[in-house]
C-alpha cells in the first residue's frame, strides 16, 4: 500500500497579482528638510519596509516620489497629492501607502473626497502604523474614527497657536514676519532692535511726507535719493525687499504703529517690547493727514469755505486734527466751526475741547501773528523757535550725510572684495554694477544735502529780517484774496495746538516760510 506524501502547494510567482504601491509623505513645515535624512525620508523608509514585507502578496513599490514638504494637512492644495490623484485616476496605481493617516489629510471632509476617488478607481489605502483594511465596513469605520481624532488634534493645535499669538501680541511681543525698515530682528530672543541708519531714514520719511502732504511726491523724492524698502536676508540666504517706494508701500510704512513702539491687534493698540523710532505726535499727525487726503483728495482740493487753519489746527488734549465743519439754521446764514476729530468719532464727552467757532480762532491766530511784531518778548521767542527748527533740520541732514559717508565706504569695500572674490567675470560684473549704482545715488544725495545745508546756514534769520517779515504781514494780508490768505497762513505756520479746556494756543512757525516772507518784504521795499 503506497503512501502518499502531503505536499503544500505554493502558487507560482506568475499567479500572484502585482499590486503597484505609491508612497505618500508630508511634513507641515520646511524646517529640517535641507538635512541629508529628514522626516519625509523616514516616512518613506518605513513605508518601503512595509511594502517589502508584503512582497509575497505581489506588492511592488513604484519609483515615483510623492513628497509634500512644508504643506499643511488642513487642505488638499498640495502639488504631490495632486499628482498622486492624477495617477490614481489614470489607473497607474493599486495601493496608497502612508506612515500615518494624518499624513494624507487632517480634514475629515477632504479625506472623504480622497477616499471616494480611491474607491472609485479600485485603489486601496494602507497606514503603516495603524492596522486596518478599507475593503470592509469595519476598516472604514476605524479609518473615520482615526481621521476624526486627527482633525480634532489639528483644530486644537490651531486654537492653541492662535491663543498663544494673541497673548504674545497683548504683551507687546513681536511674533515674526518680514522685518520693517528701521528695525532688525534679534534672533536669539525674537525681539526687534533699532537699526540706527535705517531709523534715521524712517524719521526723515515721516517728516518729508508731512512737509509735502503727498504720498506720490514723497515716494518720488525717496527714489531720487536712492532709498528703498527694507532689504533683508532669509534663513536660507535669499535676499528680500530693497524695492523702490510707491504709494502703496509708503502708505503701509507711515501707518505702521511699530514705529511708535506699539502693536496693533484686533482693533486695539498694545505697548510693544521694542523701542519707538518716531514720536507719537508725528505719527498721529501723519495718520490725520492721510485720512484727510483720502477724504478730500489731498492738499490741492479747493477750500470753498475759506478755512484758514484747515490741516494745521490740532486738539492738544486728544492729539487729533480739528476738522472744518459748517452748519446752517437757514439758507442765508452759515456757521463755521473747527471740531476735534476724536470727539466727532467718539462723542463729545471724550474731549474737553470739542469744538470752537472758526471765525473766532482764525481772528485770534491772525492777531497773534500781528502782535509778535509789536512785542519784543514774543518776537524773541518766535526767533528762538524758528532758529531751533533750522538747527534741528541741520542736525538731521548732517546725520544723514554721515550715514551716507559710511554707506559709501561699505560699498567701496564691497567692490574691492568682489574683485578679489574669485567669482566669474560675469557674476562679479553684475554685483559691482549694482554697488556702483548705489554709490552714484548716494553721491547725488550727498550733494543735495550739502546744497540744503548751505541754504539753511546762509538763511538763518536775524532779528531785523524777522521784524521786516512780520511788519510786512499787515499790508500784504489786507490785499490778499481768501485763497491767498490761506496759502500765506500755511506758508508761515507749521502747526497750531489748541487746548480748549485751558484756552491756550501754541503756534509753531515754519522758519523757511518766515524767511520767504522776509525776502519778499525786502524785495518790495527795494522796488519802492
Amino acid at each position: 500500500m503506497s503512501q502518499h506524501k502531503k505536499q503544500s502547494i505554493r502558487p507560482s510567482e506568475s499567479s500572484v497579482k502585482v499590486v503597484r504601491c505609491a508612497i505618500y509623505t508630508r511634513k507641515s513645515t520646511e524646517e529640517g528638510l535641507d538635512q541629508d535624512f529628514n522626516s519625509l525620508d523616514a516616512q518613506r523608509e518605513s513605508a518601503e519596509a512595509y511594502i517589502t514585507s508584503q512582497k509575497n502578496e505581489g506588492w511592488v513599490c513604484m519609483p515615483d516620489r510623492y513628497d509634500d514638504g512644508g504643506f499643511t494637512g488642513g487642505n488638499i492644495e498640495r502639488p504631490a497629492l495632486k499628482r498622486l490623484l492624477v495617477d490614481v485616476e489614470a489607473g497607474r496605481l493599486d495601493c496608497i501607502v502612508v506612515y500615518k493617516v494624518d499624513r494624507l489629510s487632517r480634514s475629515l471632509m477632504d479625506f472623504s473626497r480622497v477616499m471616494e476617488a480611491l474607491e472609485r478607481n479600485g485603489v486601496s489605502f494602507v497606514s503603516v502604523t495603524q492596522q486596518f483594511n478599507t475593503t470592509h465596513s469595519m476598516g472604514r469605520l476605524t479609518l473615520n474614527i482615526l481621521l476624526s481624532f486627527a482633525q480634532f488634534e489639528r483644530e486644537i493645535i490651531a486654537e492653541r497657536t492662535r491663543d498663544k499669538m494673541t497673548a504674545a501680541r497683548k504683551k507687546g511681543k513681536w511674533i515674526g514676519g518680514a522685518p520693517v525698515l528701521g528695525y532688525d530682528v534679534d534672533q536669539p530672543v525674537k525681539r526687534l532692535v533699532i537699526n540706527d541708519a535705517e531709523a534715521f531714514r524712517v524719521r526723515a520719511i515721516f517728516e518729508l511726507y508731512l512737509e509735502r502732504q503727498s504720498l506720490l511726491s514723497t515716494a518720488q523724492e525717496l527714489n531720487g535719493r536712492g532709498w528703498t524698502t527694507k532689504r533683508w536676508q532669509t534663513k536660507k540666504g535669499r535676499i528680500r525687499g530693497g524695492q523702490p517706494f510707491n504709494k502703496t508701500n509708503l502708505s503701509r510704512l507711515v501707518t505702521n504703529p511699530l514705529y511708535i513702539g506699539q502693536i496693533f491687534f484686533k482693533g486695539e493698540y498694545y505697548t510693544g517690547e521694542h523701542p519707538a523710532i518716531v514720536k507719537e505726535e508725528i505719527w498721529r499727525s501723519t495718520e490725520a493727514l492721510l485720512q484727510r487726503n483720502s477724504r478730500d483728495g489731498g492738499k490741492t482740493v479747493r477750500n470753498k469755505h475759506g478755512a484758514l487753519l484747515k490741516g494745521i489746527l490740532y486738539c492738544v488734549s486728544c492729539n487729533s486734527a480739528m476738522v472744518h465743519a459748517c452748519t446752517s439754521k437757514d439758507k442765508k446764514t452759515t456757521y463755521r466751526y473747527y471740531v476735534c476729530s476724536h470727539a466727532q468719532k467718539n462723542g463729545w464727552d471724550s474731549c474737553p475741547t470739542k469744538s470752537t467757532p472758526a471765525a473766532e480762532i482764525e481772528s485770534f491766530v491772525i492777531e497773534r501773528i500781528r502782535g509778535i511784531g509789536r512785542d519784543a518778548d514774543l518776537m524773541a521767542e518766535a526767533i528762538h523757535q524758528a532758529r531751533q527748527q533750522v538747527e534741528e533740520q541741520i542736525g538731521r541732514l548732517e546725520n544723514e550725510q554721515s550715514a551716507l559717508q559710511q554707506e559709501l565706504k561699505r560699498h567701496a569695500i564691497g567692490i574691492r572684495n568682489l574683485v578679489d572674490s574669485g567669482l566669474s567675470h560675469r557674476e562679479s560684473a553684475v554685483k559691482i554694477a549694482e554697488l556702483e549704482n548705489r554709490i552714484s545715488k548716494a553721491r547725488r544725495r550727498t550733494e543735495q544735502i550739502q546744497d540744503e545745508l548751505t541754504g539753511l546756514r546762509s538763511g538763518m534769520l536775524d532779528e531785523g529780517e524777522f521784524k521786516a517779515a512780520l511788519e510786512s504781514f499787515n499790508p500784504i494780508w489786507d490785499s490778499l484774496t481768501r485763497l491767498e490768505r490761506t496759502r500765506l497762513i500755511h506758508l508761515l505756520v507749521e502747526r497750531i495746538g489748541y487746548d480748549g479746556a485751558k484756552g491756550l494756543l501754541r503756534i509753531t512757525f515754519r522758519p523757511n516760510g518766515i524767511k520767504t516772507l522776509a525776502q519778499e518784504a525786502m524785495a518790495d521795499a527795494k522796488q519802492e
